[in-house]
């Protein structure tokens, strides 16, 4: 070639990943005012050391060789297809010196490495991207002249793990990377239990879960409810496999966590060291259950305009019995901050009409949409879509549920759309529509089911926020309890590792919602909503069944495998008296113990008194010590 020589014979070389054309460059720190408003083309693309960098280079210094590139290649690359799949690979060339050439070109080129970038912006209508490789500082900024950033985003998000921030939500975080993808593909390719592509269907999930891996978990088991309902031990001639992918995300999230080795943690000034304990608990008492609440003890419990006069009296008797199913659909309305306690008739009545127009005037917004406002909505679409496809697959087994066509799924369907707009932030996310599905059941009216799924989101909004710090924070709660109530229990599951708990997750993500039958779990529920004995009794409720599946696990020595086989064979096997029974002991014997750590009594409530216990276990002797900062007043798993 004559005169002039390919970017590909010079140092540096680099394979184009992604381009995009008509990118403006509208500011960059340190860069001369000359360079700014110049229009250029913006790339990702695979360096010679098989790093990857976002790259923008101006027009002025990109030509193309027309005796390389075909006709094909120029549309291609016009709607920015990968460069490293189309035909060839595009010549950058130069005339004149080579070297120098090159070397003013390459000076005028931006290079963002992408293992440096930790933040990224999308505003104006999608038009304008901004990059931080530094918290607070926003490095260059470009504005997309033909169309939007939607695609360069989506192409950007296959080399980086991102999440939105919670409070903009046009703000993404890069997230540190790890090997999810490649335990999670292993996982999924030894199982061949899905009718479908599997290679789509594992690529799908994966991909998900890089962004949101906590909803696609709730996802794996939506797949694995269509494979046993609707028929896998037929014509496919596979075998029921109920949550078994969902163990599978659990069993790869153990292994990628960094806190697959964390047992207890215990306070010792301003960090977390880890330690066991071995406390000499006394007795736990057998606590029986009582009757439910009676309409004749609800209404001797109210005055005569109908205000509940004995507040902590009904939520004492709901705790200890439950509550009758002829009041039950009133009573939870209390139960779920729906109802104040202290109104008459009268003013609920007059509440009740104001919180229908609310309810129908947000699903006015929704419900008028039109399709070209959707077209410019993208996380809109993204919930609704997600919202569809998981009411299709919600409890179909139900005879509320079952069937095709059925009106009750379109009501399920209109509040979780509803909810939407009331709590836009938060928004949908996969197994919120376990939580609405029983209390629809028992309300059977649009307007007051989606109240108290209000008031339920509220106890629990913190289980489905993206940066998962809430249900890893459980977890932890859930460890140190086991371990102080169990410590040989505790030990085996750190030796076996699981001592992370995350084969527990759905328990907690969703209140136990998968575990029980709609009787029982109503029934659960409404003694978890009176907030008695103490702070996250939800917690010890999980506390109750491992502990009495201690000698299972222990005696047949089970492994990792085998206990979340035996987790998941308790679903609808379990006695929901004899757990809240179970529970209510050990608050009592926890509470009664001399030396229960501030640790312990934070998680349940109770006023800390500078208890701490630094004994370490046998199974952590053999383990580096580790300690870990706080985070927001709470140690970072």
């Amino acid at each position: 070639m004559s005169g002039s020589s390919s970017v590909e014979d010079l140092p540096d070389q680099c394979k184009d990943l992604f381009t995009q054309d008509g990118v403006l460059l509208k500011a960059c720190l340190g860069r001369p005012i000359t360079d700014l408003n110049s229009i250029g083309m913006l790339c990702i693309v695979e360096n010679h050391d098989n790093s990857k960098s976002i790259e923008w280079r101006p027009n002025d210094l990109i030509t193309i060789d027309s005796d390389t590139q075909d006709q094909e290649w120029a549309v291609v690359n016009t709607i920015g297809i990968s460069m490293s799949y189309a035909k060839g690979r595009r010549q950058r060339t130069f005339s004149g010196n080579i070297t120098a050439d090159y070397a003013t070109a390459r000076a005028r080129i931006i290079r963002i490495p992408l293992e440096e970038l930790k933040t990224f912006r999308v505003t104006r209508n999608n038009q304008q991207m901004q990059f931080s490789t530094k918290p607070g500082v926003w490095q260059t900024t470009f504005y997309f002249q033909h169309g939007n950033a939607e695609i360069f985003v989506a192409s950007l998000k296959n080399h980086v793990k991102t999440a939105k921030t919670r409070h903009d939500r046009n703000t993404y975080v890069v997230v540190e990377p790890n090997t999810e993808s490649q335990v999670l593909n292993k996982s999924f390719a030894e199982l061949d239990i899905f009718t479908e592509n599997t290679t789509d269907v594992v690529w799908n999930l994966v991909s998900n879960f890089k962004q949101r891996p906590y909803e696609t978990t709730m996802e794996a088991f939506s797949k694995l409810t269509d494979i046993v309902y609707y028929g896998n031990e037929g014509a496919s001639g596979k075998r029921d496999v109920s949550e078994e992918v969902a163990d599978l995300l659990t069993k790869s999230m153990n292994e990628i966590d960094e806190a697959t080795t964390v047992t207890t943690l215990t306070r010792q000034s301003d960090e977390y060291e880890v330690v066991t304990v071995n406390p000499m608990l006394p007795p736990r008492p057998v606590i029986p259950r009582g009757t439910p609440l009676s309409t004749e003890k609800w209404e001797g419990l109210q005055d005569t305009e109908g205000r509940v006069t004995e507040v902590d009296g009904v939520r004492q008797l709901i705790f200890r019995g439950g509550i009758a199913r002829s009041i039950r659909h009133l009573v939870w309305k209390y139960l779920l901050d729906y109802y104040p306690w202290h109104m008459t008739h009268a003013q609920l009545k007059t509440l009740h009409k104001k919180r229908t127009e609310e309810y129908f005037t947000m699903k006015l917004q929704w419900r008028s949409m039109t399709e070209a406002q959707e077209s410019r909505f993208a996380e809109y679409r993204e919930r609704k879509n997600l919202v569809e496809k998981d009411v299709n697959r919600t409890d179909r087994t139900h005879p509320y549920y079952a069937g095709e066509n059925n009106p009750n799924l379109l009501v399920l369907q209109d509040i979780l759309m509803t909810y939407v707009m009331y709590n836009f932030d938060l928004g949908y996310v996969q197994g919120m529509s376990d939580i609405l599905a029983p209390l629809l059941l028992l309300m059977g009216n649009e307007v007051d089911s989606f109240w108290c799924f209000v008031g339920f989101m509220d106890k629990i909004a913190s289980n489905f926020e993206m940066d998962q710090a809430g249900m890893k924070h459980q977890l932890l709660q859930l460890q140190q309890l086991l371990m102080f109530v169990s410590p040989e229990l505790a030990n085996h599951l750190v030796q076996k590792d699981s001592g992370n708990m995350f084969f527990s997750f759905r328990w907690l993500l969703v209140w136990f919602k998968r575990e029980f039958s709609h009787r029982d779990i109503m029934r659960l529920w409404e003694v978890l909503w009176t907030g008695l004995p103490c702070a996250n009794f939800h917690l010890l409720i999980g506390v109750a069944i491992l502990d009495a599946e201690k000698d299972v696990f222990i005696s047949k020595d089970y492994g990792f495998t085998e206990i979340l086989k035996h987790v998941n064979d308790l679903s609808m096997c379990l006695d929901v008296d004899k757990i809240l029974s179970n529970a209510e002991g050990i608050y009592h014997q926890l509470v009664s113990s001399p030396n229960l750590p501030d640790q312990i009594r934070v998680t349940l409530g109770l006023p800390t008194i500078n208890i701490s216990t630094s004994t370490h276990s046998e199974a952590d002797n053999n383990k580096p010590s580790t300690s870990r900062g706080t985070e927001n007043g709470y140690p970072r798993i």
